[in-house]
């Protein structure tokens, strides 16, 4: 195990992140804002509801278990802080939340695919070895305030295109397609 995974699972645990979790999305205090399904080894939640679940219904999704993560557990991840340029208006942003790695290390989870979804059904597939390399994280914050639904948020997939070979040259407005704003679900697949 490397050593900066065995310092995150002792941070999870002396913190007790996972654990502050209700057992039940259904039982929660306070809502889910992101939901991981798929090849994950640990989970906080059941099914799919067909009643309870209306737009991860709506955008095809059903699973058998999940995790569900609300704001709190969310903002006690570790987090990093990122300044990209963004396309909307072509001026740096200070980004800040957990690495998307940190939340799949989090749900234990196994698989090397993902689907990322925004709440408009925007839906994009990235390999999960391309979101370590890219440093993609779930952007909680920006200039210092939370996200809002209706702006980026709650959540926002996003990586530091400035700083990232792959994004650097391309046009401003090329540069995000991979990160899908308003993002509230993550599904995990073996390939």
């Amino acid at each position: 195990m490397h050593s900066s995974k065995r310092a995150f699972l002792a941070t999870v645990g002396a913190t007790g992140a996972l654990a502050a979790t209700p057992a039940r999305a259904d039982t929660a205090a306070t809502p889910g804002l992101l939901t991981v399904t798929g090849a994950i080894g640990r989970s906080n939640r059941g099914a799919f509801d067909p009643v309870l679940d209306q737009m991860l219904g709506k955008h095809g999704v059903t699973f058998e278990r999940a995790y569900e993560f609300d704001a709190a557990t969310l903002r006690r991840l570790p987090a990093v802080t990122i300044k990209p340029t963004l396309e909307y208006d072509g001026k740096h942003h200070t980004l800040q939340g957990p690495l998307l790695t940190t939340v799949l290390e989090a749900v234990g989870a196994s698989g090397a695919q993902l689907a990322l979804r925004a709440v408009d059904g925007y839906n994009v597939a990235v390999s999960r070895a391309d979101a370590a390399a890219y440093k993609m994280m779930v952007a909680l914050k920006i200039d210092g305030r939370p996200m809002a639904l209706g702006g980026f948020g709650p959540q926002w997939a996003v990586y530091d295109a400035d700083n990232l070979a792959a994004f650097k040259d391309k046009p401003l407005k090329e540069r995000f397609a991979l990160c899908p704003w308003g993002l509230y679900h993550v599904a995990v697949t073996a390939a």
